[in-house]
């Protein structure tokens, strides 16, 4: 009898697995919070390793922009020894051919500097007005040329690849002037 007693009292099956499945549960949570902790160390380390890449990119383009005209400078500075060159000559010589000379060289140096990093002229004169290319000073009675074609160019104009630099200064044609007989005076008023 005692044997039955004990065996009613302590079952193998229930009670052993009662604390192994809570002992199982424990560890799954602990190895669930385990996983949580190591994906957000994860995220945080990813957000500070894009934080460095943003911040070196941006000191990167700084930089880039800050030196961007370094070829353009070592190319102008050879025009700037043929401008104190001619300068000289004219000062030794006193030959003012050799002054024209030496800057229509220059101007051509220069130029040519231009060209090489795309930087061109618009070609402005006996062209249609274009305010994207052009900016009118002034517009001017002219018979030979229609309403709006560029007569004079006073400023020329760069553009740098496809963009302006810097827009022609024009004065525009505003075609024929108007004869004596076509003013009527009645419609001619007199301000004050």
């Amino acid at each position: 009898m005692t044997d039955e007693h004990i065996d009613l009292i302590s079952d193998p099956e229930t009670e052993p697995n009662e604390g192994q499945h809570e002992n199982e549960q424990l560890s799954e949570l602990e190895q669930l919070r385990i996983d949580l902790d190591e994906s957000k160390n994860r995220s945080l380390r990813a957000l500070a390793d894009l934080e460095n890449f943003r911040a070196r990119t941006n000191r990167q383009a700084a930089e880039e922009r800050k030196y961007a005209n370094l070829d353009l400078m070592r190319e102008l500075l050879p025009v700037w020894d043929n401008i104190g060159r001619a300068l000289e000559a004219v000062d030794k010589t006193h030959h003012l051919e050799s002054l024209v000379e030496g800057v229509q060289l220059v101007y051509q140096q220069f130029l040519d500097i231009l060209t090489r990093f795309h930087c061109e002229k618009i070609d402005a004169k006996y062209k249609a007005f274009d305010p994207n290319f052009h900016a009118s000073v002034a517009q001017i009675p002219n018979e030979e040329h229609p309403v709006n074609t560029i007569i004079e160019e006073v400023q020329t104009g760069f553009r740098l690849h496809d963009r302006v630099v810097r827009p022609s200064q024009v004065v525009l044609s505003a075609g024929k002037p108007p004869s004596t007989s076509d003013l009527n005076p009645s419609s001619v008023t007199e301000t004050e």
